[in-house]
């Protein structure tokens, strides 16, 4: 067990660390896409909420970001999320990082009162903080199958189901 004074920090996104986290995204998908993507949808307005986690040291750990999502239909009615991307220093992975970063913006999502919240990514992963593909399957969505997943915050979510979701325009290289 780590020394708690040790763990990271974790706290909103400022404007100056947009270069490491830019930096941590690539390094922790080996590629540039989520940094892009980032970029993104920062410049668009389309983030909701976006946390970092900091060392001690002051390096960024980790980072999560959760943009908004447009519904259509009777998800006009209802405030809609979506999860990406979440990522975490490659030396610091499997460490509760991404997991305490995912807990603290859907509670500061919450807060907001955003009933609904999607994500694309591992089935085995997300259904620890309430995800589920079920549920997901209700929004018709460019995206489909066991990883895309949804999570109803409050019970207007699920009165307003089946909802159309559109992405913000960024997530469109990921179609």
């Amino acid at each position: 067990m780590t020394h708690p004074a040790l763990e990271p920090v974790l706290r909103p996104f400022a404007s100056a660390d947009a270069e490491a986290v830019s930096t941590l995204l690539g390094a922790a998908f080996g590629q540039d896409a989520e940094a892009r993507l980032v970029h993104d949808l920062r410049g668009c307005g389309a983030f909701l909420c976006e946390l970092v986690a900091v060392d001690p040291d002051g390096r960024i750990v980790g980072y999560v970001g959760f943009s908004r999502v447009t519904g259509a239909g009777a998800a006009h009615r209802i405030s809609i999320a979506c999860l990406a991307p979440v990522a975490v220093s490659p030396d610091r992975q499997k460490s509760g990082i991404g997991e305490a970063l995912i807990r603290a913006g859907l509670k500061e999502l919450g807060e907001q009162g955003i009933d609904l919240v999607l994500v694309l990514g591992p089935p085995s992963y997300y259904p620890r903080f309430g995800f589920d593909a079920g549920l997901a399957r209700q929004v018709t969505a460019p995206y489909a199958g066991a990883a895309f997943q949804a999570l109803a915050l409050t019970p207007a979510a699920r009165a307003a189901l089946p909802i159309e979701g559109t992405f913000a325009t960024p997530f469109e290289a990921f179609e």
